[in-house]
This record gives structure tokens, C-alpha cells and sequence, in this order.
């Protein structure tokens, strides 16, 4: 059940990546030497306890903060900035409140300088695909946190990443609207093929979603464990397979929380 890092055909290579900051004066060690490699297409959980460094390790690879050492490249060139190239999502649905639904998913062809109509029709591919084709022209204040979430995800898509970084995007959902989401989001996968980075808190969500589950040490934060989960999909959340790696990953995460 235990993997080491996939080093074949890596569309991602994190390598020694240790982040620090200066807090009150003191040096506070975030990431320690981070090393992991991600497959094209592959869909990588990580999990572990609070301040562990999961969010700073995302950002890095997103490009919205460098790290102290280390490097982190996308087909062998360096991360050293944000790219369309990557998409990221937040928990935070981070939408244009004065935008509608089709202008805040038409953002990113935009900024590209794509005409109206071309960014319009490849924003239009992409609601259909999150089921929002009737709420184009609503504003994010009109639609739940689901759907919000949704259009977050098609913004991050209409871009055509090779990458969906994603930071807790349903911490804030609740549970029956969470579950929903994480079947419309791997369907939304299966079909486009990216490669995914998912950060949770969420024991039964990594293990539903992920190929990988990626477990960090408290801070500072250091790769402990990396699961393989091959179980076929859709996955029975009750299956005495998944109990037994939810019993496992549970076991590591109670090592790691100081009390």
C-alpha cells in the first residue's frame, strides 16, 4: 500500500523544496526538504495536521511564493511565477462579485486578449460542463457555495492548465453538497485528463478522490507516507478496502498531533 514517488514520464518534479519565514523575529521552518514527483493525468491528495505547510507547499507550486530552497519544475522548466498553466482554486471562491457567472468563467481569455466571441464560446464549453448552462448571466451573490465552487473550478479550467491546484475547495460546503461535488469534480477530471493537487483536511475525501494520497508531518512539514489507493471508481465510501486505509491514515495522522 505504501508508494514511493513516481519518477517515470513526471509532469511535476518537487524537489528538496523547504520554505521558512521570519515570525516575531525567529526563523519558523514550514516545508523541510519536500521531494515528489506527479504523473501527467494523476490525481495527488495531501493531508496532515494543521500548520504542517500543506497550503504553503501548493502555493509554491502555483508560483504565488518561492520557496527557501529547492525547486519545483513543470516539464523540466523551473517554476519561478504563476502561469496559466496552472489553474488554481481556492476555498475561498475568490469570484468577481460584479461579473456575472459567464464573465468571471471568460476572465483568464480575457486577460490573454482573446476576441468576445472566441473567450465567450470556450466559457459556454465549460459551464455546460459544471451544469450552469441557465445561470450565465446570474452574479456570484445569487448562487449557493456549490455552485459558486463550480464556477471557480470552470474559471480555473477554461485556461486549458496542465494543472488544477487545489486548496480545500469544499472545506466550506456542506457535507451532502461536499459529497455531490466531489463526484461532479471527478467527473470533470475523468473527462479532461488534467493532473490534479488537492489539499484536505479530510480523511474520507482523500481517499475517494485520490490516486495518491500524499501524508505530511507536523511542522515542519516533511512527505511521512505516500499511499497508493487502487480502488476502482466511483468508490464505496464503506468498503471494509477503504476502512482499512481510512484505519491506516488515521493511525499516522493521531502520531503526528501533539498533545
Amino acid at each position: 500500500m505504501v508508494a514511493q514517488a513516481c519518477t517515470n514520464m513526471a509532469l511535476l518534479e518537487i524537489k528538496g523544496v523547504s520554505k521558512s519565514f521570519l515570525a516575531e523575529g525567529k526563523e519558523m521552518v514550514t516545508l523541510s526538504d519536500v521531494n515528489l514527483s506527479i504523473e501527467e493525468g494523476e490525481f495527488v491528495c495531501f493531508i496532515g495536521p494543521s500548520g504542517c505547510g500543506k497550503t504553503t507547499l501548493l502555493r509554491i507550486v502555483a508560483g504565488l511564493e518561492t520557496p527557501s530552497s529547492g525547486s519545483v519544475m513543470l516539464e523540466g522548466r523551473p517554476i519561478t511565477g504563476p502561469g496559466p498553466e496552472r489553474g488554481m482554486v481556492f476555498q475561498e471562491y475568490s469570484l468577481f462579485p460584479w461579473r456575472t457567472v459567464l464573465d468571471n468563467i471568460a476572465f483568464g481569455p480575457e486577460l490573454k486578449g482573446e476576441a468576445k466571441e472566441e473567450r465567450y464560446r470556450r466559457a459556454r464549453i465549460y459551464l455546460k460542463a459544471i451544469g450552469l448552462e441557465s445561470f450565465e448571466q446570474s452574479y456570484p451573490h445569487e448562487l449557493s457555495g456549490g455552485m459558486k465552487q463550480r464556477v471557480a473550478i470552470a474559471r480555473a479550467l477554461v485556461n486549458h492548465p496542465k494543472a488544477l491546484i487545489m486548496d480545500e475547495p469544499f472545506g466550506a460546503l456542506d457535507a451532502q453538497t461536499r459529497n455531490i461535488m466531489q463526484a461532479e469534480l471527478l467527473r470533470t477530471w475523468e473527462n479532461k485528463k488534467k493532473t490534479v493537487l488537492f489539499v484536505t483536511h479530510s480523511v474520507d475525501e482523500a481517499i475517494y478522490l485520490g490516486d495518491r494520497i500524499v501524508i505530511m508531518s507536523a511542522r515542519p512539514g516533511r512527505i511521512k507516507e505516500i499511499i497508493d489507493i487502487n480502488l476502482p471508481r466511483p468508490r464505496n465510501r464503506t468498503s471494509p478496502e477503504v476502512n482499512q486505509i481510512r484505519d491506516r491514515i488515521l493511525q499516522d495522522l493521531r502520531s503526528e498531533i501533539k498533545v
